[in-house]
Order: C-alpha cells, then structure tokens, then sequence
C-alpha cells in the first residue's frame, strides 16, 4: 500500500487552468475604487512623492483620470479635495463650487457611468488639520455633525453617487442619512468609515491631502488598533444608524476584522488599502527588493480573501492595466 493519503494537493496546482479552476479567491477589476485627490487651479498635475503614481490634480485633469479608470473598466473613483485656503470650521468643504463639488459635476457630466463617491470630513478644509470643529483642543462631536451633514448634501446636489464619511464622528451617519432623506436624496447610499483606526499608515495620503493636524493627534476619535469587538460595535451601529456599506480601514493590519465584519453583518463590506500600505510595497519595489505586480496583487487577494467584496486602492488602474 502506498504511505500517501488518496488526496494530493499538488494534482491540482500542476498548470495555470488547474490552478484557475480551483482557485478560491478572485480577484477583479469591477471590485476596486480608485482615490483621487482633487485641488484647485487649470492644467494642474502634482506628483505625491511618498506615493510613486499618485497626484494632485485640478478638475481637468481630474476628468482625464477618471476616464482612464472608466475605461479600464473601474466601476468608481473616491474624491479628496485639497480647497483653496482653511479655515476653522472648513467652510469650503460645503461650498457649492468647492474643488469637489466640482470635480464631481465635472465627472458626471463626462462618464455619467461612472460612480463617484466623495469623501465626508473635514480634515482637509480646517485650518488645524482636525476631523471637526474644535471646543479648545479637542473636537466637539455634535456640533461637528451639522456641517458634516451640509458637505454631503452639497456633494448629492452636485450629482455624487455615493456619500462616504470618514470623520469617525459618533451619530453622523444618522445625521447625513437624515438630512439626505429630507432633501430629497433618499436614494443616494452610504458608505460609511465604520471602523476606520488610529494607524501610523495614513502618513502619505496626509501629504496628498494636506491634511496632517496641526497639534495633537485623532486617537480622540479613531479606534484603537489593539480592538477588533469595538469594531463591530461601531460597525452594527452604523447600519442601524442607515449605512448600506460598511468600511475597514487600513486593510492590511486589519484582515482580522474585515472577516469579523463580514460574518457579523452579512452587509457589503468595503476595505480600503491605504496609503502607507501601497507606499511600502512600491518603494520596496523601487529598491529591488520585491516584485511590485506579485506583491501588490497578492496584498489585494488577501484583503478579497478576508472577506472584502470591493477594495478602495491605489493600485487600482495599474491592476487594470495589467489584466488587458
């Protein structure tokens, strides 16, 4: 009798169709969203140098790269707006001609197919680099969430397809969803930063976005890396607050609680492949040490593999790209 079991794994990995066969996790480009950030200005294409392919882009160009996405077959952009001056309270994240409110109609206007989801906070358009409004030197929650609330209904009168909070505010997204629904905008989904944590990979979007805080940090209200059950309360309390999609962010140290979430909710679940993650394997690439194309695919069927049905990266186009 032969001393090997009747099951051979290797009898199915001999050839690339085997493999494919009976391959688990796939992996498509139809499932990822593609960051764009979004600025001020006419012909304007600034390169963001801790994220080798990222850049800074006025409403023009923006239009162009969205259309190289639709192309390509993504199904959505996600928008961050760099505005043309803060302040305080980050009135221009609300501005009927703000760079995102524009960008918006601008991409509308060109590939009506495409989705576009914009980013809620106010990290970006404050002077002091915070999620909300400020009481001293901490955010003050509640009167946070009426401005929050106005950003996204100037992104749905603009034409927004999707609103994505990431301010990690407590009872935002019952506000947006409410101040939608009264406006007429019933229709338009969220897709909510539902456990979205306190991470040192953030750092290079903080450059794209120029959005670093000015004193102090966000762990006031970002999670704790160390809790995964506090994420799928903060989860089950977005969707009973009117969330249609939840989100994990960062992905990578995260898988854990993208599986978690999963499970729980049975809701479309959303990972998004931060920054610092993508900036750590394409600079590792650059230097030799790692195949950019295997590492970064592999990083992204994980994040699938966890449980993940769409991904916001942004290796997205050059996936795309890659599987012509």
């Amino acid at each position: 009798m032969s001393s090997f079991p009747a099951y051979r794994p290797r009898r199915t990995r001999r050839t690339p169709a085997l493999r494919a066969l009976v391959r688990e996790t796939r992996l498509a480009v139809d499932q990822l969203i593609l960051p764009l950030f979004v600025c001020p200005g006419q012909g304007v294409r600034r390169a963001v140098g801790s994220m080798p392919g990222v850049f800074q882009t006025s409403v023009d160009e923006l239009v162009k790269d969205a259309r190289e996405a639709y192309e390509l077959g993504i199904p959505a952009v996600l928008l961050f707006g760099i505005p043309e001056r803060k302040d305080e309270t980050g009135s221009l994240s609300w501005h009927e001609h703000g760079v995102v409110q524009e960008g918006v109609r601008a991409i509308k206007g060109e590939l009506p197919d495409l989705l576009v989801i914009t980013d809620v906070c106010m990290c970006e358009y404050t002077s002091h680099g915070h999620c909300g409004v400020l009481h001293g030197v901490s955010v003050d929650n509640d009167r946070t969430l009426e401005l929050l609330a106005r950003q996204a209904l100037s992104h749905a009168r603009a034409g927004a397809d999707i609103i994505a909070p990431s301010d990690m505010m407590d009872g935002r997204v019952a506000t947006i969803r409410r101040v939608l629904d009264e406006e007429g905008f019933s229709e338009v989904p969220i897709l909510a930063y539902a456990a979205k944590y306190a991470s040192a990979f953030y750092g290079p979007f903080r450059e794209a976005a120029e959005s670093t805080p000015q004193f102090g940090d966000r762990r006031g209200y970002q999670m704790d890396p160390a809790n995964s059950d506090e994420a799928v309360r903060e989860v089950l309390l977005d969707i009973a607050e009117g969330a249609d999609i939840v989100m994990v962010k960062p992905a990578l140290s995260y898988l854990d609680v993208i599986r978690r979430v999963k499970e729980k909710t049975g809701y479309p679940v959303c990972a998004y492949h931060v920054s610092g993650e993508y900036a750590m394997i394409m600079a590792a690439g650059q230097l030799g040490w790692l195949d950019v194309e295997r590492a970064m695919t592999e990083a992204l069927l994980s994040i699938k593999r966890a449980g993940a049905d769409m991904i916001i990266t942004y290796w997205a186009r050059e996936y795309a790209r890659r599987q012509r």
